[in-house]
């Protein structure tokens, strides 16, 4: 999942809470998020999108839709802060929110040349009056550049500006064919609490031996990578690859296996570098499994989790993920598993949601 598109789900998820959030803690516009006032005062025999918020979409769209994708929010007031930009102040909302949804959808396809035919949009919030809040998503273009109908202007993202691209970015854009657009997929998530009846998991310390005379309880998270092509071109030579600086101490271990149709490049003891075969193509909207992972941890917690990846594809924007929890945290997460506090599903979601971060 890119940035973008985890804002947008974020806003779908949260709704107005989420605006309140931005707001308390002044999130300033930035490379992946534009706020915008809608046009106040528009009369009853207006039937399209007012010229101002016309202009404010095609620019977004091209812009957004040049770079790496973003999210205009529809009814917050921005103030100017002398050290990071334009700040989220205050909610201004929209006025008769489905009749702006229309106008909106209406008007996209006409913003630039070529449409960009990927742009959603999603009600925030509305009240009882019809008024509310509007999320715009523009992912990036499959096909561009994107050039602007409001002044005939090819736009790129430029920290929080949308800005005209200088003359070597659009002969690149027009020189350029597609290009994949490789996703990382976290599936088969699952957390179970074991005994080490034999030993083959884990391998106590002496003094824990002679104190312990039960066989030992620990926790293995297991899951999946998987490899999305989410483009509309056929993708090559994916590759994976992770590397794990710290997995807790030394009781504690990361393994993987079930890689097929891959080459693994051995390097240093802590990696594993996996690359498909010349002849493995993914084609659009296709998947690949890579690898399944396993994280065995015991209570013996004595280090920092720190494990670092990296996927991607020939011609493809790598995508990055990584795992931290600093020991004090994770000692604790294991010992409310071991203790049978909450569940599975709360476990996973405080593993998945709180360690984990990636674009995923």
């Amino acid at each position: 999942m890119s940035r973008a598109e985890d804002i947008f789900q974020k806003l779908i998820y949260f709704g107005e809470d989420a605006l309140d959030d931005y707001i308390i803690n002044r999130q300033a516009e930035e490379l992946f998020l534009d706020f915008k006032q809608a046009t106040p005062g528009i009369g009853k025999n207006v039937t399209s999108l007012p010229r101002d918020d016309r202009k404010n979409l095609a620019k977004c769209i091209s812009g957004f839709g040049n770079s790496e994708g973003g999210v205009i929010i529809w009814g917050v007031e921005c103030s100017r802060d002398i050290e990071i930009g334009d700040v989220a102040k205050a909610k201004i909302k929209v006025k008769n929110v489905h009749r702006f949804l229309s106008w909106l959808e209406n008007a996209i396809s006409g913003c630039t040349i070529p449409s960009h035919n990927k742009v959603r949009n999603h009600i925030i919030s509305i009240d009882e009056n019809g008024d509310g809040y509007i999320a715009t998503y523009i992912p990036k273009a499959e096909v561009s550049p994107l050039m602007s109908m409001v002044g005939n202007s090819i736009y790129i993202r430029s920290g929080s500006n949308n800005v005209p691209a200088p003359y070597s970015v659009i002969a690149g854009m027009f020189g350029r064919r597609p290009q994949p657009n490789i996703d990382l997929i976290i599936s088969e998530k699952k957390i179970e609490v074991l005994e080490n009846i034999n030993e083959n998991q884990i391998y106590l310390p002496e003094k824990e031996k002679e104190k312990n005379k039960k066989p030992e309880k620990y926790v293995r998270i297991s899951f999946a990578f998987h490899v999305s092509n989410s483009s509309s071109v056929i993708a090559r030579e994916l590759y994976l690859s992770c590397t794990t600086e710290h997995a807790g101490g030394e009781y504690n271990k990361v393994r993987f296996s079930n890689y097929a149709q891959v080459d693994e490049i051995h390097g240093m003891s802590n990696q594993l570098n996996l690359i498909t075969r010349p002849e493995l193509r993914l084609p659009p909207r296709g998947t690949f499994k890579f690898a399944n992972v396993e994280i065995i941890l015991t209570p013996y917690i004595t280090d920092d989790f720190l494990f670092d990846g990296i996927i991607g594809a020939a011609e493809a924007a790598p995508r990055d993920f990584r795992i931290y929890v600093n020991k004090n945290t994770l000692r604790a997460y294991v010992a409310k598993i071991l203790r049978g506090e909450d569940d599975e599903t709360l476990w996973q979601n405080e593993f998945f949601n709180d360690f984990f971060r990636g674009d995923f």
